[in-house]
């Protein structure tokens, strides 16, 4: 049986590398420009799963994705780390010196920064895709761009690479989930870590008692991240993941945060699989 999946970017992107690495059986690729068009495609039910890339070891949460898994009520599953290797690509022939625009994703522009800096006439223009970017380079035979992609890219769109391995940090890792409309359940004892959201009463002191009680329960607080609730002025939001190395210690703590908090909610409950 063929699972479909909703990628942000091509074939060749990062997004579809996570896809090869982390499913095992017969897969269909359904190919989104955006965030937004990929939620689209799994509402829908044009695709079964998504894998959507959630933070970078560099540049940092991408909070507008945590948004969006939360307003659609998805659920996540899963989730697989990628080791982020940019490369500066052209049409073969070109060179360094020819090239006037680096073209990319915001993301990837953003981890290469220092390589970028050393040339800077070169004009750096956001696109929606790496590996759609290296495509369009060779489809339309666009001399003097180079995109910045994975060597994927380049041998899919058969494009030389100029420059590898450019991004700043050379240990440049991209966490992905994996999420879906309808919970996977997995048995407690492989449950290890978890994804929630909750909302706080706008007192002193209030965030502190959450995270003393995530603490007392023997919960290792990952990431925490405040996103304001833009009808209500003042009052925020709060994405926070946990590891923990029994279920029913964060158990306890979920029944507790959830008395504490004015609203509280479980984005996902799954295995935690960073190296």
């Amino acid at each position: 049986m063929t699972t479909k999946i909703a990628i942000q970017g091509i074939k060749g992107s990062f997004h579809h590398q996570v896809v090869n690495e982390y499913f095992s059986e017969n897969v269909e690729i359904d190919e989104c420009l955006s965030f937004e068009e990929l939620i689209d495609s799994l509402l829908s039910g044009k695709s079964d799963q998504a894998v959507m890339a959630i933070e970078n070891s560099i540049a940092g949460p991408i909070i507008p994705n945590y948004a969006l898994i939360d307003k659609n009520n998805l659920h996540i599953i899963g989730e697989h780390y990628l080791n982020i290797h940019q490369n500066l690509m052209a049409l073969k022939g070109q060179k360094m010196e020819d090239i006037n625009e680096v073209h990319s994703h915001p993301m990837a522009i953003l981890q290469c920064m220092d390589f970028l800096k050393k040339y800077p006439n070169i004009k750096l223009v956001e696109d929606k895709d790496t590996a759609e970017t290296a495509r369009r380079i060779q489809e339309k035979q666009l001399t003097g761009i180079a995109a910045i992609a994975s060597k994927t890219a380049s041998e899919m769109y058969d494009l030389d690479i100029l420059a590898p391995e450019i991004q700043t940090i050379k240990n440049n890792m991209t966490r992905f989930v994996i999420i879906k409309k309808q919970n996977s359940f997995l048995p407690e004892n492989e449950i290890n870590r978890a994804s929630i959201k909750f909302e706080l009463d706008h007192k002193r002191g209030s965030l502190a008692a959450v995270l003393n009680v995530m603490s007392d329960c023997q919960l290792n607080l990952t990431k925490i991240q405040s996103l304001p609730k833009i009808e209500t002025p003042w009052k925020y939001s709060f994405f926070v993941d946990v590891t923990f190395e029994k279920y029913e210690d964060y158990a306890k703590a979920k029944a507790l945060v959830n008395i504490m908090a004015e609203y509280f909610k479980v984005l996902g409950e799954y295995r935690n699989t960073k190296p």
